[in-house]
């Protein structure tokens, strides 16, 4: 039996690559013949620079970024072994766990941190760009990223915009005369794992914008802002980017990207899948076990366990997916691929108990269900 041990992250408990090790040792433990081959994956959100980096044997260079309230703050520029491509997470520069709960406010938060790291991997001479947007703490439509790079978002009386997206409704003109031009050398791809429009009841504001720290009045006036920002952008760069499936991740800054700097919009988990070349380890196995902190609506909308029970169905192959939380919508996901969905909780537990004890209980959870094949299979 060989078994392709492929999670996420178990966000605020594990890495993907420490829930892969956890997994790997339960494996051990209830089948010591089974062979595991350990492939730890992303989906575009926190984590996918360390899984790239690490992945490809890369390296991570310390960069000097404006954080997400305007604070100047270290963050890392990845660079995969190829020497050829970064790897840019949002997340590192511009996320939410980088402000404290008491000033989480998108009204006022900026994505210049993101441009910066954009910026620095141009410095080192990179001209193919992965950028993780998941884990923002924004919601300025990328006006911030893109500011970093030379552009201007200017009011009726040519004046600059105050960061944040309080003031997009202000936007009368967007100048790019002054971009960096090496944008349009490079290849930039964004890692998305949301389908999101940038407007409307699925949008940037309304769905993402209540995490953020945003009250309900404060979610008609980022709405606003970037409505403001999509109409203006049709004149001076291109229309209906703002129903691109992404334009709303990350706040709006999928839009942003794509807008104005000629980015383009994947899946995260394809892009994180065709860098470690996924598709070449599946056919020699026999399972695959993969899973994140909780499965629930949203695991079906491109993460990384929906990515690859997709790829394992074309061959044929049972997923196993573990998760520290199964919500009830979770059963969906078997119409998806997934063969099984096991909560690795084996008793009623509190979420922060779950978290505190995610690698024991990762471990124990990957050691019954070998136990149990290995039986079977004897």
């Amino acid at each position: 039996m060989r078994i392709l041990v492929c999670p996420d992250k178990f966000k605020g408990s594990l890495t993907a690559g420490e829930a892969a090790e956890a997994i790997a040792r339960g494996v051990s433990d209830g089948w010591p013949e089974a062979e595991t081959v350990v492939c730890p994956l992303a989906d575009g959100g926190e984590g996918t620079l360390e899984v790239l980096v690490n992945a490809t044997r890369g390296r991570v260079v310390p960069t000097e970024v404006t954080g997400p309230l305007g604070e100047a703050r270290s963050a890392p520029l990845g660079i995969a072994g190829d020497g050829e491509t970064a790897v840019v997470e949002m997340a590192a520069a511009s996320g939410l766990e980088l402000i404290p709960p008491e000033r989480r406010d998108p009204k006022v938060t900026t994505t210049r941190g993101t441009g910066d790291l954009i910026r620095a991997a141009l410095d080192l001479g990179l001209r193919r760009i992965i950028v993780g947007i998941g884990g923002s703490g924004t919601n300025d439509g990328g006006t911030g990223m893109a500011s970093a790079l030379g552009a201007r978002f200017l009011d009726g009386e040519g004046r600059e915009l105050p960061p944040g997206g309080r003031e997009l409704e202000r936007l009368a003109r967007i100048d790019l005369s002054a971009l960096d031009p090496r944008v349009r050398e490079a290849e930039i791809v964004v890692a998305c794992d949301v389908a999101n429009p940038l407007l409307g009841p699925r949008g940037a504001s309304r769905v993402y914008a209540p995490q953020k720290g945003a009250g309900p009045h404060d979610m008609e006036v980022l709405e606003k802002g970037l409505a403001r920002l999509a109409e203006v952008a049709s004149a001076f760069v291109a229309r209906g980017l703002e129903e691109t499936p992404g334009a709303g991740a990350a706040g709006g800054l999928g839009f942003g990207l794509v807008a104005f700097l000629g980015a383009r919009m994947r899946p995260g988990i394809e892009v994180v899948m065709e860098t470690l070349g996924f598709a070449e380890l599946l056919p020699s196995c026999d399972l695959v076990v993969t899973g994140e902190g909780r499965l629930d609506e949203q695991t079906a909308q491109g993460k990384t366990v929906i990515g690859v029970a997709r790829e394992a169905f074309r061959l044929g192959l049972p997923v196993l997916a573990l998760g520290g939380e199964v919500a009830e919508e979770a059963e969906a996901l078997r119409a998806l691929g997934v063969t099984a969905l096991l909560s690795i909780c084996p008793r009623p537990m509190s979420r922060e108990e779950c978290m505190a004890h995610a690698a024991p209980l990762l471990r124990r959870a990957a050691r019954e269900v070998a136990g149990l094949l290995c039986a079977l299979s004897g």
